[in-house]
């Protein structure tokens, strides 16, 4: 299985680039989309990998499929009642979103693709678009975290291939 990672800083597009991605690697491959949004909330940003690992990660590398429970992004814990969902084994999987190539994962990644826009007014309001204007601070303070986050993980210096939208 290769495993391809799409990261970078909110409102940069990345899950417009990995749907486009996605749509060209399902001519000829099994593919599978674990995004992190279905893992991430607002008070728990990326700690929550653990989950991805043990629930995913692993199982796929062991050619077993993969199972998990989207989280509340209301709340910090997975959303009750969620429908677990399963994740087949793959020929690639597509993990998308902020940390998806953060450094504990790079040894088992074929690609990681950085996708940016380095406006952050811009990506602030396309995530408010998209959103709402009632997360306009909560992706303030997002903004502000993935920029410590990015800077101490390294993950732009570590692409092997940046798309600036």
């Amino acid at each position: 299985m290769r495993m391809l990672a799409v990261d970078g800083p909110s409102g940069s597009g990345k899950s417009s680039v990995a749907r486009v991605l996605v749509a060209r690697l399902r001519r000829t491959h099994a593919v599978a989309v674990v995004p992190t949004d279905h893992f991430a909330t607002w008070a728990d940003p990326v700690s929550w990998w653990p989950r991805l690992v043990d629930g995913v990660l692993e199982p796929l590398r062991h050619g077993r499929s993969g199972r998990y429970h989207p989280v509340d992004w209301s709340g910090a814990l997975p959303a009750t009642g969620a429908t677990a969902i399963d994740v087949p084994v793959p020929d690639v999987l597509v993990v998308e979103g902020v940390s998806a190539g953060r450094r504990s994962v790079r040894p088992w990644l074929t690609c990681l693709l950085w996708v940016e826009q380095p406006d952050p007014h811009t990506r602030l309001n396309r995530s408010v678009a998209r959103d709402g204007e009632r997360y306009r601070a909560a992706f303030e303070a997002w903004q502000r975290f993935e920029t410590g986050w990015f800077a101490v993980d390294g993950t732009r210096a570590a692409a092997t291939a940046t798309v600036t939208l």
